[in-house]
């Protein structure tokens, strides 16, 4: 094993990753003519959004603030019930939270005292599932980068550690669906980067459904197989593309990766000025 000094986080080189059991498919969501409003006033946050996203795929949720992208990824979470339509995963209609589908969030949420592998169990152990932590975390740990780190406290680690101790902690109840909430914001470039491609990577490997939360186009095109641009006042869906990118080509540095940021910047452009066609139903 070999640890290499980063900016902001230590990352740790490993010839073998553990290997874990993916996910049968991770999860199949519908979104079936959903609309919300919080205020009658205020008028709708989303209006008439009807799509599909396939087991295994990664898909952003792209567009400007207010476009109401983060109050869908809470009715996809079952954090917040739509006024209108409803969300079904795996054939089952959303009710309420679920081991199932986790929910990563902008800030890490670690209790600072306890651990790295105390903060990791926190998932298994909300669901009895106390049983599992001694084989479960060391694994998941390693899976994160974060093996050599499991036993110093979570305040001593940096941003970026501190957002893999997150992951793990999400990751540690094999869930089918993992839905993140622009986790990467604060932090700087580089540790940024790294944090995009590792959990692309591993939602990859362990076959989940992702769902991600940006205003970033270059983060769009870096983890997403799918974009779904949102337009606002009310959040429709504008624009539904594919990024067709391979692992290798998505860096800041590839000609291909450079082509599809600015074919994505375009429509997230024409959708912001109101040029882009009529929205997608």
């Amino acid at each position: 094993m070999m640890v290499t000094r980063l900016k902001d986080e230590t990352r740790i080189e490993t010839t073998t990753k553990p290997v874990l059991r993916p996910v049968p498919g991770g999860a199949h969501i519908a979104v079936r003519n959903l609309s919300h409003t919080y205020r009658k006033a205020d008028g709708r946050v989303l209006d008439a959004l009807d799509f599909e996203i396939q087991p295994g795929a990664v898909v952003a949720l792209l567009g400007r603030s207010g476009c109401g992208k983060s109050s869908l990824l809470h009715m996809l979470a079952g954090l917040t019930h739509p006024t209108e339509g409803e969300v079904i995963i795996n054939g089952n209609v959303v009710r309420g939270p679920s081991p199932k589908w986790v929910m990563m969030f902008q800030a890490p949420s670690l209790f600072p005292w306890m651990s790295v592998a105390k903060n990791a169990a926190l998932g298994l152990k909300f669901n009895r599932r106390t049983g599992e932590i001694a084989k479960r975390i060391p694994e998941i740990l390693d899976l994160v980068d974060l093996g050599p780190f499991a036993d110093r406290n979570a305040q001593e680690l940096s941003g970026g550690q501190q957002q893999r101790v997150a992951l793990a902690r999400s990751l540690a109840p094999s869930p089918e669906m993992l839905l993140l909430d622009e986790p990467f914001s604060a932090l700087d470039a580089f540790t940024r980067r790294s944090l995009q491609q590792d959990v692309r990577r591993i939602a990859k490997d362990l076959g989940l459904t992702l769902v991600i939360v940006t205003h970033d186009v270059s983060e769009a095109v870096i983890m997403a197989d799918r974009v779904l641009v949102l337009d606002a006042n009310p959040g429709r869906i504008a624009d539904d593309t594919t990024i067709s990118l391979e692992n290798d080509e998505r860096n800041a540095s590839a000609e291909r990766f450079q082509s599809e940021q600015a074919r994505l910047m375009q429509i997230y452009t024409d959708v912001a000025h109101g040029d882009a066609a009529a929205p997608l139903s």
